[in-house]
């Protein structure tokens, strides 16, 4: 297993030693000791799977402490955009955002520690799985609009499939206002 520390702080791109022959493939998808070795010591308490169709935005989504969530996140059908925006109010990194296509033919993965944002575009029809380190927590759910201009994310589809909800959540500015600086 492969991990990579990304110019974000925290944030790795992680890709597992395929075995492949003419019956198809084997990996290692999570091996805690080379996570640990990594530095990323984590207790995993929960795994989400969803499908979601092609040109479909999730995001950008995170849990306020006490409920903040990593996430070690992976594509098991299809490719995404995954993007991870740092929310973390002392980083150096403040706002800056990191985006990595996983595709289910690399196996690749990305972890993304608390004190993030983060959603993905769809570029072909995914399966999306990703193992969180705390359980989801309705009242400390929230959020940054996806398309905030300030960001300047390319989430590499024209005409994105959105949930309410993602279309009303607030811009970095608005957010850095209301929570005094970040998470």
């Amino acid at each position: 297993m492969k991990i990579i520390q990304t110019p974000i702080g925290g944030l790795f791109e992680i890709y597992p030693q395929v075995f492949e022959d003419n019956r198809g493939y084997f990996l290692e998808s999570f091996k805690e000791k080379a996570f640990v070795e990594a530095g990323i010591d984590r207790k995993w308490v929960q795994e989400n799977q969803s499908y979601s169709k092609a040109g479909t935005v999730r995001g950008l989504h995170f849990q306020k402490a006490p409920f903040a969530q990593a996430k070690l996140v992976r594509v098991i059908t299809g490719k995404v955009l995954d993007v991870a925006v740092d929310l973390r109010k002392d980083s150096s990194t403040f706002g800056k955002t990191f985006t990595q296509v996983l595709d289910a033919t690399l196996h690749n993965m990305v972890y993304i520690p608390e004190g993030f944002a983060h959603g993905f575009s769809v570029l072909e029809d995914a399966v999306f799985s990703y193992k969180c380190t705390e359980y989801y927590n309705k009242e400390s759910e929230g959020g940054i609009l996806w398309n905030d201009p300030a960001l300047m994310i390319d989430w590499k589809v024209s005409e994105p499939i959105l949930s309410e909800k993602d279309k009303l959540w607030p811009t970095l500015e608005a957010f850095v206002n209301l929570s005094e600086g970040g998470l």
